[in-house]
């Protein structure tokens, strides 16, 4: 287990810095985009969506903030998810895969989330 956590960290930042950075050099989408998708690219909403990624994907690959890297790829991975599952299943593989990886990182890191459980927060606390 010493090992799988790091290379689990370590593929889900690779294919976040890579597809974040595929983004901004303009080499996604690697298909004709689907209707949903040229009016997230149009609006700009894909250019934040693409600097997140890369930005975790980055802190991930260098084993900083990565609690903080997998709280903001987590709309992502569901937004993936649901993507493929609804609207373009032609790379519905990627789903338990991203999936996977993303919930077996947020459950090794458990500890970091317990705040965020608590039933009886209080601010500044």
């Amino acid at each position: 287990m010493r090992h799988v956590v790091p290379a689990a960290r370590l593929a889900l930042g690779a294919l976040f810095a890579a597809t974040g950075l595929g983004g901004f050099l303009g080499l996604l989408p690697l298909v004709p985009p689907h209707a949903f998708q040229v009016i997230l690219m149009e609006s700009g909403w894909m250019t934040v969506v693409k600097a997140i990624e890369l930005v975790a994907g980055v802190l991930l690959l260098s084993n900083r903030f990565v609690p903080l890297s997998l709280a903001l790829l987590l709309p992502g991975v569901v937004s993936i998810a649901l993507y493929h599952l609804l609207l373009d299943p032609a790379f519905l593989w990627i789903v338990p895969v991203v999936v996977g990886l993303e919930g077996f990182l947020l459950w090794s890191y458990r500890g970091s989330f317990r705040a965020v459980f608590a039933r009886d927060a209080r601010p500044g606390a």
